[in-house]
């Protein structure tokens, strides 16, 4: 009698857990069947924030305190004196001043992809010719 008592006590507790009605339910977990919580499986689509977060680099970034409308000046020379000198003086920087300022002008230039027009592309590429000719490195 024992026996068939904790047969049936087995077998009640296993159809509890595996009942239809549980599975259906999202966030259905075995462990804890009383869970109503969802799953987020994409936690960037919850946070709009996240969604143009090098747009947010540009602006707020604190790794070098560039000069204001750096990138939007037609001369390169001056673009590229103004990141040497911004990198220069940055004591938040974790490379070398080329590094730094190499950087942040890669960053830019690949963060507009295909909106940069091809004019202001070429400034910027002749920029960072001018960066390297300005650390040395050309």
């Amino acid at each position: 009698m024992t026996i068939k008592g904790v047969v049936d006590i087995k077998r009640n507790s296993s159809q509890a857990f595996n009942s239809p009605s549980l599975k259906l339910r999202k966030g259905y977990s075995p462990l804890s069947p009383s869970s109503d919580r969802q799953i987020s499986r994409n936690p960037a689509k919850e946070n709009k924030k996240s969604k143009y977060w090098s747009g947010r680099v540009t602006k707020e970034s604190n790794a070098l305190d560039l000069e204001e409308g750096i990138f939007t000046k037609n001369n390169p020379e001056e673009i590229a004196e103004s990141l040497k000198r911004s990198a220069e003086e940055s004591a938040r920087r974790k490379g070398t001043p080329y590094q730094s300022a190499m950087s942040m002008l890669n960053f830019y230039i690949n963060r507009a992809g295909k909106n940069l027009p091809l004019g202001r592309k070429n400034i910027l590429e002749k920029a960072k010719a001018s960066l390297r000719r300005l650390f040395g490195r050309a």
